[in-house]
């Protein structure tokens, strides 16, 4: 996303529509569904989210990383797909999330975990809106991003490391794919 000088809006953010086919956007929502899911738990709270991790997944109870099941072949072709678009190599991205929102799931400000390197995201279903701040001494620096449906975001450098993100609550259900690498790669 550019601001009017062709600047990107934020450094280190990048935005791609239709990555991928209204029809490989049905088989995602459709394989996503039949993943498993279950609600996403930080420490003692329950969110509204479902996930499941593929790869790596992040045990919020413990503080770490754990292993999870290996990346399916049906993900496979979209986690080249997504490192193509961001300039890397599909083995670096080591973890895939995949959250489903219903209706009034979002996701708090947060920044990911300092494990992780590049953060990818493939947006399905349901526009969203990707709030972004970054703390200020006299409050903070706000962006909003729309996340258009079958499109692609990357985040690094000060988009993924200074500002934190956070999703605007769904009206609608909305799909995502969340492909991350580690910090010491790439």
């Amino acid at each position: 996303m550019l601001d009017l000088f062709d600047a990107p809006l934020l450094p280190g953010l990048s935005i791609r529509d239709d990555l991928i086919d209204a029809d490989e956007a049905r088989m995602l929502i459709e394989r996503i569904d039949a993943t498993g899911l279950t609600p996403f738990r930080f420490q003692c709270w329950t969110g509204k989210r479902l996930t499941t991790s593929f790869g790596w997944d992040y045990d919020f109870t413990v503080g770490r990383p754990t292993q999870a099941p290996p990346l399916p072949d049906w993900l496979r072709p979209f986690r080249e797909r997504a490192a193509t678009f961001a300039g890397l190599d599909p083995g670096v991205l080591i973890q895939a999330l995949l959250i489903r929102y219903d209706p009034g799931a979002g996701i708090g400000w947060h920044r990911d975990r300092p494990i992780y390197g590049h953060i990818l995201g493939l947006s399905l279903g349901e526009p969203a809106v990707m709030r972004f701040r970054r703390r200020r001494a006299d409050g903070f620096d706000r962006a909003s991003v729309p996340l258009t449906p079958r499109g692609a975001y990357h985040m690094s450098g000060p988009a993924r490391h200074e500002w934190e993100h956070s999703i605007v609550e769904m009206v609608r259900p909305r799909w995502s794919i969340t492909f991350r690498s580690l910090a010491n790669q790439a």
